[in-house]
């Protein structure tokens, strides 16, 4: 069995409640082992006999919808896939943790489109690109951002997790 980490678009924002002890039990009954969720917004520990993460993403987004009525982007990582999200993130260290964000998204980025956009980016926030992943210092905050109004022709679906969230994950998908 492999532990892997779900992390799910969405959920108790913008009017999408969802109950972890729910959520949890759900899983569980469809055959996700030694569940647990991390902070309640959508992050679901679990363990699963080896399986691609599109595959584990696709049976947990229909668990979702069809449980609780909600369609969640859902993206699965591993521990280490979680630590490189850290430890690639530019950003790390240069502003505080709840304003550095990874956004990871189902597959790899168009990187020349991405960079293009990065390019031609002129902020404030502060954007890099990685695999599955682009990162965001939001420097002063997430709320007034008008980055992804600015994104939206590179048509990316993603979820996002503060640098504090991720290690938080991380220490209890790992301790």
């Amino acid at each position: 069995m492999t532990r892997y980490a779900a992390l799910l678009g969405s959920i108790n924002v913008g009017g999408n409640q969802l109950k972890m002890a729910e959520l949890r039990a759900a899983l569980a009954d469809r055959g996700f082992a030694n569940v647990a969720t991390v902070i309640a917004s959508g992050n679901v520990l679990f363990d699963h006999a080896p399986a691609t993460d599109a595959e584990l993403a696709a049976r947990i987004a229909d668990v979702v919808k069809n449980d609780f009525g909600i369609e969640s982007l859902v993206v699965v990582r591993t521990a280490n896939e979680l630590r490189a999200a850290i430890d690639d993130n530019p950003f790390v260290g240069e502003n505080e943790d709840r304003f550095v964000h990874t956004h990871f998204v189902p597959e790899p980025l168009d990187r020349p489109a991405f960079e293009a956009f990065v390019a031609a980016y002129d902020g404030p926030e502060r954007v890099a690109v990685g695999d599955r992943a682009f990162f965001v210092d939001y420097r002063g905050g997430v709320g007034d951002s008008k980055l992804h109004q600015k994104m939206r022709p590179l048509g990316l679906r993603n979820t996002a997790r503060n640098v504090g969230s991720l290690q938080r994950i991380l220490d209890k998908m790992t301790g």
